[in-house]
């Protein structure tokens, strides 16, 4: 059996506008519809296989706004048994340091756990390296980026993709491992999922209850400032070539004089 926390994170639905919040340039989160990022959805789901396979417990544990709920349940609606969230204002504005801090310090208070699982990197910091900070506050391997993983008794295996090649790596549990777009296909919750989901256990805690200080957190601590943003140019019309028989080389010529060659 195999106890696993599945670190989750709602996000800004791809499709929708994104902006930064006018002031301290965060992220607008009211500003676009918020989805449970898709690759949280595969961490689910891998922990789900797990489960399947070997029985055990599925937690999932996010750190948000009073609107991650709706993250939280789309991920016990898959068949996650219970979820932690983390939910306190003093957190606004936290860096990637931060958050991978709090997450530490919460994970520290679950009783058994042997396997953590994430997303490889969210879709709206895209820093993706979270996994592998809450491995070093943790003193736990870490298995990163992986597309596929398998749990054979007390060990992880798993194949990590790269530009130089596939690599093969192991390490005992516990450990923190996070996983990327080709780890698996998440299944969709079924109506007998999304009504149990209703039921299950959500356990809301505040930054003093796992021994966070707020000068830990937040904006004013932050180690890294966002100071001014300025909205993408609008697409202009692009240059056309007309080939008769010199198409080639105009082209090249065009990527010369913007060089690109």
């Amino acid at each position: 059996m195999t106890n696993i926390v599945v670190l989750i994170k709602q996000v800004p639905d791809t499709w929708s506008e994104r902006k930064l919040t006018d002031g301290d340039f965060t992220l607008d989160r009211e500003a676009a519809d918020a989805v449970l990022d898709e690759i949280n959805e595969r961490a689910v789901e891998e922990a789900l296989k797990i489960k399947e396979a070997d029985g055990g417990e599925v937690t999932v544990m996010t750190a948000g706004p009073e609107r991650a709920t709706e993250a939280i349940r789309k991920a016990l609606s898959m068949g996650a048994d219970k979820a932690i969230h983390i939910k306190d204002d003093q957190m606004h504005g936290s860096d990637a340091v931060q958050t991978a801090y709090v997450l530490a310090r919460a994970l520290g208070t679950v009783e058994g756990v042997e396997l953590v699982i994430a997303g490889n990197e969210a879709t709206d910091g895209r820093v993706g390296a979270i996994p592998a900070m809450i491995a070093e506050y943790l003193e736990l391997p870490h298995l990163t980026h992986l597309r596929k993983l398998t749990v054979e008794g007390e060990t992880l295996k798993g194949e990590r993709e790269t530009d130089d090649g596939i690599f093969h790596i192991e390490a005992d549990l516990p450990a923190i491992v996070s996983v990327n777009e080709k780890i698996n296909e998440p299944r969709f919750p079924s109506f007998k999922g999304i009504m149990a989901a209703k039921k299950k256990e959500v356990q809301v805690v505040t930054l003093a209850e796992i021994d966070v200080e707020a000068g830990d957190v937040g904006l004013e601590n932050a180690g890294s400032q966002v100071t001014a943003s300025a909205p993408k140019p609008p697409k202009t019309a692009g240059e056309r070539v007309s080939d008769e028989g010199d198409g080639g080389t105009k082209v090249a010529e065009y990527l010369v004089s913007q060089k690109i060659i």
